[in-house]
């Protein structure tokens, strides 16, 4: 019988815990963590996410604060931007909301984020922090994904898990993490040879490709975990990265979409705002 791995229920339980934290050091400390979300142009998902964002904030008392711009907004209007919060007390987590417009370069708005302040997990820092082994602020639906399968107990130790998909928001850290957990790892991608044989090898498919159900239930071996990151809309509705419906019964545990990775990535955002507070407060 298929499992459901239901990230609103967990993503729950951990913004639960961070409420509390932020309530007890608020009342013994007077001080909170403050998030800054830098919004560019008028993409309409981008701000369903930001507003997602602003509520998870409001309901864990942290304080958020949304610098929106214009789509005419330069490469240096937004570094700018990325300074200021740098410099304010205030704020202990930035986050610059993607994608941003095309003549923006969004490496230099990345370089240009202080590493402590980065709950994105995206500076080179960061990022060379995971390959390391070293402690640091990672990115959010990675470590949402590792939260989720340890939650339902997912042994990851010597388990054979497959990535689909290279991105380095996604598929690069969660790679990363997992190895980390002593996972053998897989790496592959939409041009990847004999996808299907690599899903049916794997004890954990993680797909974070970005095309519609592009997994087949077929492929998957049975008894597999299966976490599907993609979020695509579609005329029928939202749709995952994997054949949802055929993909049931084969697998032993599966995320739904909407309701599974996506809620994680809020909670992480949240948990990595709070230990990005908890580390600059101890520089105090």
């Amino acid at each position: 019988m298929t499992q459901i791995l239901d990230g609103k229920l967990v993503g729950l339980s951990i913004r639960q815990g961070i409420k509390e934290k932020v309530a007890d050091y608020q009342l013994h400390h007077g001080r909170r963590p403050g998030l800054a979300v830098i919004l560019v142009g008028d993409d309409p998902a981008s701000h369903i996410y930001v507003r997602n964002k602003q509520r998870a904030c409001e309901k864990a008392g942290i304080f958020s604060r949304t610098i929106q711009l214009t789509s005419a907004a330069d490469t240096p209007t937004v570094v700018q931007e990325v300074h200021q919060a740098n410099q304010d007390p205030a704020i202990h987590g930035i986050l610059v909301q993607m994608p941003l417009p095309p003549h923006v370069n969004v490496r230099q708005v990345l370089a240009a984020i202080d590493p402590a302040k980065d709950v994105d997990g995206l500076t080179t820092e960061n990022l060379g922090r995971l390959s390391q082994g070293e402690p640091g602020l990672f990115a959010c639906t990675p470590r949402g994904v590792i939260a989720l399968l340890d939650y339902y107990n997912i042994p990851l130790v010597g388990c054979r898990a497959l990535v689909v998909g290279r991105s380095v928001l996604v598929g690069k850290p969660l790679g990363l993490l997992l190895l980390g957990r002593d996972a053998t790892v897989t790496m592959a991608h939409s041009r990847s040879r004999n996808l299907p044989e690599l899903v049916h090898e794997a004890d954990l498919v993680v797909a974070a490709v970005g095309r519609p159900e592009m997994i087949r239930g077929d492929w998957i071996r049975p008894g597999a975990a299966v976490i599907d990151v993609g979020i695509n809309r579609m005329p029928s509705g939202i749709v995952g990265d994997v054949a949802f419906r055929e993909a049931w019964g084969r697998a032993d545990w599966i995320t739904p979409v909407p309701g599974g990775v996506g809620p994680m990535t809020i909670a992480m955002l949240l948990d990595n705002t709070w230990e990005a507070f908890v580390r600059q407060e101890d520089k105090i």
